[in-house]
C-alpha cells in the first residue's frame, strides 16, 4: 500500500500537537457537551439558560462546563452571581458545522 505525501505531511505536522488535539476532541466527545456547544453556538448563555435549553441537571452542567473550560473550548464571564459562557476555541464553529452536516441533516437533503 502506497503512502500519500499528504498523509506523511499530516502525520509529521500532527505529531507535536496530537495530545492537544486529542484533549480538544475529548471535550467534544459527550452528548451533553455537544448539546451545550449547540446552544453556545448561538451566542453567550448563562448557566441557567443552558440548563433550561438542554434539560441537563445543574450538577452535571457544572461538570460539563468545567471540562469544556479545562480544554479551553469555552470561557466564563461573571456578572454578579451569574456565570455566562461563550465559545472561545476557534475550531469549535467549524467542528459544529461539520457535525451538523454529517449527523443532523435529513437523508433527502
Amino acid at each position: 500500500m502506497k503512502t500519500s505525501p499528504l498523509s506523511v505531511n499530516l502525520r509529521d505536522e500532527m505529531a507535536p500537537h496530537a495530545e492537544n488535539a486529542a484533549a480538544f476532541l475529548s471535550g467534544l466527545a459527550n452528548p451533553h457537551r455537544l448539546m451545550i456547544l449547540c446552544e453556545l453556538a448561538a451566542g453567550e448563555r448563562s448557566v441557567g439558560q443552558l440548563i433550561a435549553a438542554t434539560g441537563i441537571a445543574p450538577t452535571s452542567m457544572s461538570q460539563h462546563l468545567n471540562k469544556l473550560k479545562d480544554e479551553a473550548i469555552v470561557a466564563a464571564r461573571r456578572d454578579h452571581r451569574t456565570l455566562h459562557y461563550t465559545i472561545v476555541h476557534p475550531a469549535v464553529a467549524e467542528m459544529m458545522t461539520t457535525l451538523r452536516r454529517h449527523f443532523c441533516r435529513k437523508e433527502d437533503e
